[in-house]
């Protein structure tokens, strides 16, 4: 695993590493009214890579790699939008 972070942030492809919290608060908008709630804190912790990539083929590439690498497990990909 160490040489394939290390491969993506001398390329400059890996922006962020990390994992969520445990727990955390959901919030939720419906009809004008805005509630919040505590997220289960029973559900595991999330982590999430943050790669600035190209194309969305490219993204399911390295998720792959990555799968490859750790073993057993799941995850999904998302597009984030920001500022160009």
């Amino acid at each position: 695993m160490g040489a394939f972070i290390a491969e993506l942030t001398q390329q400059g492809v890996l922006v962020a590493t990390g994992a969520w919290e445990a727990g955390g608060v959901h919030i939720r908008s419906r009809s004008g009214q805005v509630t919040d709630e505590p997220v289960r804190s029973d559900a595991p912790p999330v982590g999430f890579a943050l790669v600035d990539v190209a194309t969305l083929d490219e993204a399911v590439a390295l998720s792959k790699r990555f799968w490859s690498i750790v073993g057993d497990g799941e995850g999904d990909i998302h597009q984030v939008h920001g500022p160009e």
